[in-house]
């Protein structure tokens, strides 16, 4: 590559690495798990016992675990809006057969296994307004989001790289949680779903990386001007029925944060795991804007450390409409 190149070029340059993390982080269709492969199914014999269990195991979750789950799903069943962001970052390349959008679309078709699974535990679950549940999932898809990364492709690599660590742990410790309440499936299926979500994020992680070293001045600004805007999860407009946008979302991240699913230091280890696998202090040839990024990003995780050791996790009477009982 050039010593001066633009964005349109280095998206260029990395196309065949990008088609090639399809087979290295993604796995073949037919491989993969389905969600028929972890809920009941209707045509076996032992259905019925199956959806008794079910419901009596998911009848031991907590409160506040229950609304992470339910808030998680949503954030899942949103997939349109996230696939729709991705698909316009610029240079936008119309080129159906390019690496970035044959990655999209099986990163799409991983990722939508998601929602399906989880929603339809939930409605087996008996716990659940279904419906209410589903008004907050076509509010969330029809409000949209504004996660600060415009078109940018730099910014949006280091979103996904971080909102799919943050969905990682989210769904692994839901399923830390369900296995030490008894219901093993729940803890299978959200453990499957971690999984996922860490082999995305290594693939997110990896296109940061290559960028860094093509284009390392301009690729440090953006994770800078990321972090300086702060990563708001996808579903950060969430509501309910009647209510303004983004007030489940805070009542729903307070519940992860009384839990311990995700919480601000979770954020901050998420922060010091990006700066030491990108090697940031490492990073050589930076311009002198360049630089002031890496300084500001490199002396930020200490900063947010002692902020989140001042939160303490209060009770809530807030209850939600999406949960039944």
């Amino acid at each position: 590559m050039p010593e001066k190149v633009s964005k349109a070029e280095v998206m260029n340059y990395l196309d065949k690495e990008i088609f090639d993390a399809i087979p290295a982080y993604l796995k073949p269709i037919e491989d993969i798990w389905q969600p028929a492969d972890l809920l009941p199914q209707f045509e076996s014999e032992e259905f019925f016992d199956q959806i008794k269990e079910l419901k009596e195991k998911a009848a031991a979750l907590s409160y506040d675990l229950l609304a992470v789950l339910i808030g998680d799903t949503i954030t899942e069943e949103v997939l349109p809006t996230y696939e729709s962001w991705l698909s316009i970052i610029e240079p936008k390349n119309e080129d159906r057969q390019s690496g970035w959008n044959q990655w999209l679309r099986a990163w799409t078709s991983e990722e939508n296994r998601h929602g399906d699974v989880l929603d339809k535990y939930l409605y087996l679950s008996g716990r659940v307004n279904m419906k209410e549940m589903e008004i907050s999932t076509q509010y969330l898809l029809a409000d949209g989001f504004d996660i600060g990364t415009a078109r940018d492709p730099y910014r949006s690599f280091v979103y996904t790289s971080f909102q799919e660590l943050a969905t990682n742990i989210s769904h692994r410790r839901v399923a830390q949680f369900a296995k030490q309440a008894g219901d093993d499936l729940l803890a299978r299926i959200c453990g499957n779903v971690a999984s996922d979500e860490a082999r995305h994020a290594s693939a997110y992680k990896s296109f940061v990386q290559k960028v860094f070293d093509i284009d390392p001045s301009e690729m440090m600004k953006a994770f800078e001007d990321m972090m300086r805007k702060r990563i708001v999860m996808p579903a950060h407009f969430l509501r309910e029925k009647g209510l303004p946008k983004g007030s489940a979302f805070r009542h729903f991240s307070e519940a992860a944060q009384r839990l311990g699913v995700y919480t601000a230091t979770d954020y901050v280890d998420i922060l010091r795991s990006l700066i030491n696998e990108w090697k940031i202090d490492e990073i050589r040839d930076l311009t002198i804007a360049g630089e002031k990024a890496r300084e500001y990003v490199m002396t930020l995780p200490d900063r947010l450390a002692k902020l989140a050791e001042r939160i303490s996790p209060q009770p809530s009477e807030y209850r939600f409409s999406w949960i039944t009982m």
